[in-house]
Parts: structure tokens; C-alpha cells; sequence
């Protein structure tokens, strides 16, 4: 069991994530509101989830640094405050480059609150109780999925899409009391001395590179867009250069030396999070646009994905302890490519029965595919890279985030063209096709793990003497 102390920091941290994981998916059902109310196409307004998820992305990297430096209680209270305060100011816009603004501010509070967040309870809990701790604060975010549809839908139907992010005020409240009550501040006697050059880089790569991408949905400046990427993914590969050369590095790379640490965060786990992420961007959005329900309609179909987000958790500590981490993520991660497909058979017609089904398992899939390699990203990774290797993590989930989302919206403005009228099921049904490639192919370089991956954690042992697959 886990240590009273250990088991309430993790309930702490849980409640912030659940706040930012609210935040980050009660948006979605808001979508075409927010676009009338900034005179833009519904397309235009995913720049509004990319600019947040660009800022996290950028700055998640100093999130390690500060907690080193000035203390991880002090950070984190702190991230919590910018985040609400910056969520006040998300209500307050009127036109989408203030949006833009706002949700940059607000990124860069949920940037600092995932790694250190992260940080606190690795650093509280022992190797044998990682399993729950990673669950414990794995549950509210969850639950805040579940429940942001039916809020967000009915906040915006009833009284206008500010309100979803007013939600914000009374949560950013509990959890600053909570932290400062109960969080312990834990420090490095000797902090390391920032990576200037590192830091810089990284904003300017991760931000050039999300930020183009994104803006590829939109064809009318293809050629910037497209030289922005280009400039991003060059001084990327410079900052990789300098992190692996440089004798403090911002981004430690060490932990990639770990196969399940690399399959997790750069191949078959990012490109599972990247199509997993596509999905509550492109669901809510084809049943307002194509099967033209209202925000709450659309909001309960979607609280149905999240259940079976929900529900399906209760089973998934058991399953990763008879089946090993390679068994489920690899079968597991084929059913998440088959049910994100899947939406592409449905319309409006198809009845409420097989709609409700194709959300639950498609949010069940989602559940033990996160909890999988959530928890595999850390198994065997030692004490000390476990702050840098959070600090990779969280900076990678969100690359993933953006990147699905950008990517959905460019296969949408493919497959509508240019035309003014609405986006069809047809536009909607080739995204979830081209996503769930994406998911399968992760799926299959999930099998590059070795049979025993993460037994130590699970405690599964494969039958035979546990012989590895080639890597």
C-alpha cells in the first residue's frame, strides 16, 4: 500500500491535472460558437488549441529547472495561479488573436504544472508503488474528459462559451490551498545553471515547427507556412545537437538511452498519443458541422468516449499484470486504430445504439493505451533521470497533442478544398481514416518491445524464459 503521505500528494497533483485536463477538452464542444463569435471559419479556431499546446510544449522544458532551483512547491502553486488567472482572461476576448494571447499565457502555466507536478509524486512514491501512484493521478484526468462534454456543451448552449473557461476561477483556488497546505518543498541542495542557448532553441524550434504546421490548415500563405516549418525543424535538430554536447543540457537526452522510455515517448507511443489526440478535436466538430447537433447534443455523445475512458480503468491495472506491457499496448493499440476508423462509417443516420458503441470503445482503447505507456515511460528509469525523463515526457505528450490536432485540420481543409459551404461527413470520414493509420502504425512498432518490458512494474512474467524481441 501506499505510504498517507505519498498517496495524498498524488491526490493534490491529481487535482490540478484535473482542472488542466477539463480545460484542455471542454473546448472542443465549443468550437464553432467561438468561431461565430470571432467572424472566422470553425477550422481557424484550432489555432486556439495549438497555441496552448505550442507554449506548454516550449516551455515544459524550464519546469525541471525552476523545481530545482526555487523548489517544487513554490513552482507549482505558482503555475496553478497563471493558469486560472490566464483562463479569466480567455473569457474576456473577442477577437481570435487575443484568444491566441490568452491561451499562450495559459499554456505556459500548464506547462510548468505538468513536469513539476509529475516531478513531486515520482520523487514521493518508490519504485513499487509507481503502478498506483501513476493511477491515482491518472483518475481525474479522466474523469475530467468525462465530464467536460456535457458541461462544456450545456455552459455554451445555455449561457456562451466564456463560461467554459470561468469554470476555471473555483479550481484554481482549491488546488493553490491544497498545494501550499500539503505539498512538500522539495529542492536540489545544487541545482544545475539554466541552458540559455538550450532554452532558446527549444522555444524557438518547438514554436516555429507546431506553429506552421498548424497554420497549413489555412492555404492562403502556404509558402511562409511551409518555410516555418522548415526553420523549425533545423533549428530542432541543432538544438539535439547542443543538448547532447552541452554539460548542463535543458532537455537531458540520457533517458532515450532506455528502450521503453524511447518506444513510449518517440516512436510507437507518440504516434499512438498523436492519433489518440486527433480524436476529441475531430468528433465534437463532425457532429456539430456535419451532423448539425447543438453543443449539448453533440456533448452527450461525446461523454459517452469519455466513459468508456472511465469505466475501462478498473480493468487495466489487472490486464497490464496477466498480459505484459508489449501484449496490450501492440492488441490494444490495433482496436484503437480499428475504433477511431471506425467513425468514418457512421453518419448521421446510423443509429444512437452503434454511435454510443463505436465512442465507448473507442474511449476504453483510449484509457489503456495512455495508462500503458504512461506508465511504461517510467518503469526503468533510474532516481536520478527521473526529472529529466519527466521533464522529455511531458514535453513530447504535448508535441504529440498538437501534432494530431494540426494534423486533422490540415486532412479537413484537404479533403473540403476551398469551398464556403460547410465541412461534409465525407471531409470528416477521410480524418479518421488517415488517424487511424496513424494508430496503427504505432501499434505495430509496439511490438519492438521486448516481452518483459516493464516486469518489475507489472510484475508479469512472459511465458518461456522471456526472450526479447530484437529492438
Amino acid at each position: 500500500m501506499m505510504g498517507g503521505s505519498s498517496r495524498r500528494v498524488a491526490l493534490i497533483v491529481a487535482v490540478a491535472w484535473f482542472m488542466q485536463n477539463l480545460d484542455t477538452t471542454i473546448i472542443n464542444t465549443s468550437l464553432p460558437q467561438m468561431a461565430h463569435t470571432f467572424g472566422v471559419d470553425v477550422v481557424s479556431v484550432n489555432i486556439g488549441i495549438t497555441a496552448y499546446i505550442v507554449a506548454g510544449a516550449a516551455f515544459i522544458p524550464l519546469g525541471g529547472w525552476l523545481s530545482d532551483r526555487y523548489g517544487a512547491k513554490p513552482v507549482f502553486a505558482t503555475a496553478i495561479v497563471v493558469f486560472g488567472l490566464a483562463s479569466i482572461g480567455c473569457a474576456a476576448c473577442t477577437e481570435l488573436w487575443q484568444l491566441v494571447l490568452a491561451r499562450v499565457v495559459q499554456g505556459v502555466g500548464g506547462a510548468l504544472m505538468m513536469p513539476v507536478g509529475r516531478i513531486i509524486v515520482l520523487r514521493n512514491a518508490g519504485k513499487e508503488d509507481l503502478l498506483r501512484a501513476t493511477a491515482l493521478i491518472t483518475w481525474p484526468g479522466l474523469i475530467a474528459p468525462v465530464i467536460a462534454p456535457v458541461v462544456g456543451g450545456a455552459l455554451t448552449t445555455w449561457f456562451g462559451w466564456q463560461w467554459i473557461f470561468l469554470l476555471n476561477a473555483p479550481l484554481t483556488l482549491i488546488g493553490t490551498v491544497l498545494v501550499l497546505a500539503y505539498v512538500p518543498n522539495q529542492r536540489e541542495p545544487h541545482p544545475k545553471p539554466l541552458d540559455r542557448t538550450g532554452t532558446v532553441l527549444v522555444v524557438t524550434a518547438l514554436s516555429l515547427t507546431i506553429y506552421g504546421l498548424s497554420e497549413l490548415a489555412q492555404p492562403s500563405a502556404l509558402g511562409l507556412d511551409l518555410a516555418l516549418l522548415a526553420v523549425g525543424c533545423a533549428v530542432g535538430a541543432v538544438a539535439v545537437w547542443w543538448f547532447r554536447r552541452s554539460a548542463h543540457p535543458l532537455v537531458g537526452l540520457r533517458p532515450l538511452r532506455v528502450p521503453t522510455f524511447a518506444a513510449t515517448t518517440l516512436y510507437g507511443g507518440n504516434l499512438q498519443r498523436l492519433a489518440i489526440s486527433a480524436t476529441p478535436f475531430l468528433i465534437p466538430l463532425m457532429l456539430q458541422e456535419a451532423w448539425r447537433l447543438n453543443p449539448l447534443e453533440a456533448g452527450q455523445i461525446v461523454l459517452v468516449y469519455f466513459l468508456g475512458n472511465l469505466v475501462i480503468k478498473v480493468i487495466t491495472t489487472p490486464l497490464l499484470r496477466r498480459f505484459g506491457f508489449r501484449t496490450v499496448l501492440a492488441v490494444n493499440g490495433v482496436a484503437v486504430a480499428l475504433s477511431i476508423g471506425a467513425w468514418a462509417l457512421l453518419d448521421v443516420r446510423t443509429g444512437i445504439v452503434v454511435v454510443g458503441a463505436v465512442a465507448f470503445v473507442a474511449g476504453a482503447t483510449r484509457s489503456i493505451e495512455f495508462t500503458g505507456t504512461n506508465t511504461l515511460t517510467f518503469a526503468d528509469i533510474e532516481p536520478e533521470d527521473r526529472a529529466s525523463a519527466s521533464t522529455f515526457f511531458s514535453m513530447m505528450q504535448q508535441i504529440s497533442t498538437a501534432l494530431g490536432v494540426a494534423a486533422a485540420a490540415i486532412v479537413l481543409q484537404a479533403a473540403h478544398g476551398t469551398s464556403a459551404a460547410p465541412l461534409t461527413q465525407s471531409d470528416f470520414a477521410l480524418a479518421f481514416v488517415v488517424t487511424g493509420a496513424v494508430a496503427l502504425l504505432g501499434a505495430v512498432l509496439m511490438l519492438r518491445l521486448r516481452r518483459d518490458a516493464g516486469q518489475e512494474v507489472t510484475g508479469h512474467r512472459p511465458r518461456g524464459s522471456g526472450e526479447a524481441v530484437t529492438h
